[in-house]
């Protein structure tokens, strides 16, 4: 059975007890199991003032993860356009396609990835930084990274190739976006399992028209976690929950292990539960084969072309054990 390529996507975990440089030293090691692995491409988030995600600067961190991989795409899950200049968005991207040529992936997402303070920290006082202007922004940095920029700016004096560009989204915006200037979109059902990806997926692929691509190309993500056992996976998981708790409640902190997500399990309130029944951090946990299952069965729901595999877990090891038992079942 040939399956659809998986990709990773990846937060730089802060765990409970340890350093910002730990996480990200830990993301390098995780794109490197994933390079060896036969996964397509990795990608990092852009977050920010979030004591549990070390991923504030995409381009940075693709730059070091880059150099310590070889033969796997990287990129950004996404960069938050509207905290940033298009053409410095453009200049970045268009470097790191020069240092690792037809490597590079530039997905780009609308939403603030923090709270709106943060968010007006970033932008300051700007007219130019909003999410009304994001279409106009996003056709600048298209423009900018082609062959028929006619503008007298550009984003590097003498390309040889280009970043992919990737349109993401959590909703039926980016999906119709996509579509409208042909690009490959990437849907983030990893927020929810109760989401609109099935109506985005069909307004994507309905609505597309040739643009950057030919013919549509869709990826959608989901959280995984894989174990030995069915209840390995679901004790690993843990920490995920929590963190979903944390986010949508306020009380933010570094993730926390295994065993304190399994004490503070027996304290929920009934609010909390139903929180997580909605969020319920990781949708997919259990041994290879039962994720591989779930997996083919979103991939034939949904008409997937790629699949994006997030997971967080505390330890960098569980999650590099956890992709390599899906990429050996996924090949079959």
């Amino acid at each position: 059975m040939t399956r659809v390529p998986l990709s990773v996507l990846d937060l730089a975990t802060v765990r409970a007890g340890h350093s910002s440089g730990d996480a990200l030293r830990g993301t390098v090691e995780i794109a490197k199991t994933a390079d060896e692995h036969g996964y397509a491409r990795f990608w990092v988030a852009e977050h920010h003032n979030m004591p549990a995600v070390a991923s504030t600067s995409p381009a940075t961190l693709i730059g070091a993860v880059a150099a310590q991989t070889s033969h796997i795409r990287v990129g950004s899950g996404g960069v938050m356009l509207p905290n940033h200049m298009p053409f410095v968005v453009a200049e970045q991207f268009a470097l790191l396609e020069a240092l690792f040529p037809d490597r590079i992936d530039l997905g780009i997402g609308r939403a603030p990835g923090t709270d709106q303070a943060t968010a007006a920290a970033l932008r300051g006082v700007s007219p130019y930084l909003t999410v009304e202007q994001f279409p106009e922004h996003l056709r600048t940095v298209l423009a900018l990274l082609s062959d028929e920029n006619t503008t007298h700016l550009k984003a590097t004096p003498a390309p040889a190739s280009y970043p992919e560009v990737w349109m993401l989204g959590s909703s039926t915006f980016g999906a119709q976006m996509a579509a409208a200037l042909g690009l490959p979109f990437c849907y983030a059902y990893h927020f929810a399992m109760t989401s609109d990806v099935d109506n985005a997926l069909r307004l994507y692929h309905d609505g597309f028209r040739p643009g950057v691509l030919a013919e549509p190309h869709a990826m959608v993500s989901a959280s995984v976690i894989v174990a030995e056992t069915t209840e390995e996976a679901r004790f690993l998981a843990g920490p995920s929950r929590m963190m979903a708790l944390s986010l949508r409640t306020g009380r933010l902190g570094p993730i926390v292990s295994p065993e304190t997500a399994a004490t503070a399990a027996d304290d929920l309130t009934e609010l909390d539960l139903k929180v997580l029944d909605q969020l319920p951090g990781t949708q997919y946990a259990g041994t290879a084969e039962e994720v591989v299952a779930d997996l083919d069965a979103l991939v034939e729901r949904t008409g997937a072309d790629e699949l994006m595999i997030a997971g967080t877990v505390f330890e960098a090891a569980t999650r590099q054990d956890s992709l390599i038992r899906l990429a050996k079942a996924w090949r079959g």
